[in-house]
């Protein structure tokens, strides 16, 4: 029987991290890209460049391989419709992806599956806003239900006039209240068709302008309870929309436990310590998942791992400092996504497995800083001298 060929609708950094997962498990890796030098065309064999929004560009590529799944959520709900009438397998479907596309859809879900959600209302105008914003109590948080990511699409606001602009794109908008959390927490998940799942330890992540900047695997002193609490719920929604792939559950941690942020149906920075410090990657995962094969072990190598994102600053050429940290610090997993440099870019991320967070954490945060160009100091370690 001839191994299956998978198709990847997107060409960023989470479709160029499937690749090499697809030629461990001997599958052909098709790309559906935006452009013929985005970061996954730099490395994948077969690539399309083409439009996702246009449906026939769609259809073309998924005749083109046994299964089509996905490196974001941008493609139209409308389009995967079509494609599964038409018979083509696509994982995760859109019965289950659009609670990840849709925000609105998904505050509805969580509430319907009992899980701890904010205070939250569908507005359609200024009026409703404040009027949510006065019973709810100022600031409160907006978000636009599509299209929003790395902190575009959330605003916290303490008069409806400072979104009145999204009004005029949006049919309605999602308002919340503004959560007292103490940090922010991830876990993945990932399901097969059949049923099968696979749940990684919950992590703890810190936020960057809005970008995920770093996640610690597991997440430190964080309640045995609670850890159980999160990953049981996790596996519930999960079966409750029919995943298939992995997915990523985002959340603040609290003072009586946790409340849902935001779902997502791919491989999502929060996993991206997985490479390196649990048995089986968020990507292999993700397609052993789409595949329907058997789903791999998600535990943890080692007591700590951590994963901090490489973000652009103001340094063009990082290849010098690139290789000063893989000299610097042998231990260290640096990973480039084939990007220009921008700043607030994410350029790459670096893993660090080890024994303690503080001290794997302090080595990591220097190595994504010091390719990055924000850290300009080559040996943290050695003492000033006079």
């Amino acid at each position: 029987m001839s191994f299956p060929k998978i198709g990847v609708v997107g060409g960023g950094q989470l479709a160029r991290m499937m690749a090499p997962a697809a030629e461990a498990l001997g599958v052909q890796f098709h790309l559906l890209s935006e452009a013929e030098d985005s970061s996954a065309a730099q490395v994948s064999a077969y690539t399309t460049v083409g439009d996702y929004t246009d449906y026939a560009t769609l259809e073309a590529f998924a005749r083109t391989v046994d299964v089509l799944t996905f490196d974001h959520e941008h493609v139209p709900p409308a389009h995967l419709e079509k494609l599964v009438t038409a018979g083509h397998a696509v994982h995760p479907g859109p019965d289950a992806l659009i609670h990840a596309q849709d925000k609105l859809v998904m505050r509805a879900k969580m509430d319907d599956l009992g899980l701890p959600n904010p205070t939250w209302a569908k507005v359609t105008n200024e009026d409703e806003l404040t009027a949510f914003g006065e019973s709810t109590g100022w600031p409160i948080v907006v978000k636009t239900p599509r299209g929003g990511y790395d902190g575009h699409g959330v605003r916290v606001i303490s008069a409806a006039s400072e979104v009145a602009d999204w009004f005029a794109d949006f049919d309605a908008l999602l308002a919340e209240e503004k959560i007292d959390f103490t940090r922010e927490l991830a876990v993945m998940v990932g399901r097969s068709p059949m049923g099968q799942t696979a749940v990684w330890p919950v992590v703890a992540t810190y936020q960057q302008d809005g970008i995920c900047k770093e996640a610690v695997a597991p997440a430190p002193g964080i309640p045995a309870e609670l850890a159980t609490r999160i990953q049981g719920d996790v596996l519930t929604v999960a079966g409750a929309l029919g995943v298939t792939g992995v997915m990523a559950m985002e959340m603040f941690e609290t003072a009586d436990g946790y409340v849902v942020n935001e779902l997502a149906m791919r491989p999502h920075n929060t996993g991206h310590w997985t490479q390196d410090g649990s048995v089986t990657s968020q990507f292999e995962q993700h397609l052993r998942a789409v595949l329907d094969l058997p789903l791999g072990d998600p535990s943890a190598l080692a007591p700590v791992t951590v994963m901090v994102n490489v973000l652009g600053a103001d340094r063009e050429d990082l290849y010098p400092a690139y290789l000063h940290v893989m000299a610097h610090d042998p231990q260290v997993k640096v990973h480039m996504y084939g990007k220009a440099a921008r700043p607030g870019r994410k350029l790459g991320h670096v893993n660090l497995v080890g024994e303690s967070a503080d001290e794997v954490l302090r080595r990591a945060r220097h190595a994504a800083d010091f390719i990055a160009g924000v850290d300009t100091n080559p040996y943290p370690d050695r003492e000033e001298t006079a």
